[in-house]
């Protein structure tokens, strides 16, 4: 997949574990777990909005766009 999470990155510079942030933003520590792996499917902008204000970030540090190997870029 081309979207990769960096939560992890930005929980780690702002020192808050899974559990806390779980906590702040309203939802479980496993889907905040499955989003911190990438393993989802999507993300709601109210989740986006919430780890944005709570780790004092943008979504692009979140959320990076990597092109997979082979993708060619559209003329």
């Amino acid at each position: 997949m081309a979207i990769i999470t960096n939560l992890d990155v930005m929980m780690a510079k702002r020192k808050v574990s899974l559990k806390e942030l779980a906590d702040r933003i309203g939802i479980s520590n496993t889907n905040l777990s499955l989003l911190k792996t990438g393993k989802v499917q999507g993300v709601r902008y109210r989740t986006l909005d919430a780890l944005c204000r709570e780790l004092d970030c943008q979504p692009g540090d979140i959320l990076e766009f990597r092109p997979d190997d082979g993708d060619e870029a559209a003329d």
